[in-house]
């Protein structure tokens, strides 16, 4: 059976929740792969001469190590910036 692809407002009401709230996790293959972009986007971001600091690099690895969703990350850098922003 197909599994149903939710319908956009339910992704934006999802995207709206707090970090953690109704996530899925991503799947150990999935994880090898974002760690892969990771290491590949790191490596351009050093050709560029705009290394990422040792506390962005630990926050993706933190992403890797519990499996977060794509969309929880998100959310979590959105949140994180807003309260940067707003100090």
């Amino acid at each position: 059976m197909k599994k149903k692809e939710p319908r956009k407002s339910d992704r934006k009401e999802r995207a709206e929740q707090p970090h953690g709230a109704g996530d899925e996790r991503l799947s150990p293959i999935a994880v090898r792969a974002s760690r892969l972009r990771r290491i590949e986007a790191m490596h351009l971001q050093e050709i560029e001469d705009n290394p990422l600091s040792p506390e962005q690099v630990a926050m993706f690895e933190m992403f890797e190590r519990e499996a977060w969703s794509h969309e929880r990350c998100r959310a979590y850098i959105r949140d994180r910036a807003l309260e940067l922003a707003g100090k």
